[in-house]
């Protein structure tokens, strides 16, 4: 999407606010003992009383409203009776849509005490994250940003998952551009364009570069590594980039 107008900022920053809180609410509520379908019925509440529909429900009749991975699971967990234990990395990932406009934002934390590996790649996820939005202006290369997220993880003794990707947003929860990557492809030379609306969400890994699916047809997981994302839906304007989801 292009947003254009002030509707189109004021609706996109309404429903990015909504997205945000959600995250932020159960992230403050994922303490061991905890299911991650108890999380994820409270963010349907949270939904509903902001007047927002959860994307991945609506748009994809994903089996919750949030996607709440752990530990070897790297996205589109989907919730259930698994116990949040402390130690877990967890990853809680909230899309929605109100009055035809959408956000989507996610992040990777680690509950209570944890290994310190984890700690670090949650911290290099958001490092990655504020690097790759030095690059995020129009008239810039879309590649630019992976190419930075990619050096991030290598400064860090770390890689990327590079099969998954950020994205345009907006309209619709997935739109134009494609795809995002984490690393440089450099043939992927499109250029950024003034209010743009993309969700930038760099995923940093242990050792392994790739996810495969689960049977259940949704969860993403690795065999060896652990993965964390730092996920915000931005706007990039002349001005700099304007984060929806903070």
């Amino acid at each position: 999407m292009i947003a254009k107008t002030e509707q189109d900022f004021n609706g996109l920053k309404e429903i990015g606010k909504i997205v945000a809180s959600i995250r932020d609410e159960l992230v403050e509520k994922t303490k061991p003992g905890i299911t991650t379908k108890e999380l994820d019925e409270l963010a349907g509440e949270l939904f509903e009383r902001s007047g927002a529909v959860s994307a991945p429900k609506g748009e994809y009749d994903f089996p919750g409203y949030t996607c709440i991975s752990v530990n070897e699971e790297v996205a589109h967990g989907i919730p259930g009776k698994r116990i949040i234990r402390e130690g877990d990395l967890v990853n809680i990932d909230v899309s929605g849509s109100k009055d035809g406009y959408f956000a989507d934002t996610g992040i990777s934390f680690v509950v209570g005490e944890g290994d310190e590996i984890l700690s670090k790649i949650c911290e290099v996820a958001k490092s990655a994250f504020e690097a790759g939005l030095k690059k995020a202006k129009p008239g810039a290369k879309k590649s630019g940003l992976g190419k930075e997220v990619f050096k991030t993880a290598k400064q860090n003794g770390l890689t990327v998952i590079k099969n998954l990707t950020g994205h345009g947003i907006g309209r619709t929860i997935h739109e134009a551009p494609d795809h995002i990557y984490n690393y440089h492809e450099p043939w992927d030379d499109e250029l950024l364009k003034d209010g743009m609306v993309i969700a930038f969400e760099p995923f940093i890994s242990t050792q392994e570069e790739e996810v495969y699916q689960k049977d259940d047809g949704w969860t993403y997981v690795t065999d060896k590594s652990y993965v964390a994302q730092y996920e915000h839906t931005i706007i990039l304007t002349k001005n700099g980039p304007v984060i929806i989801t903070l």
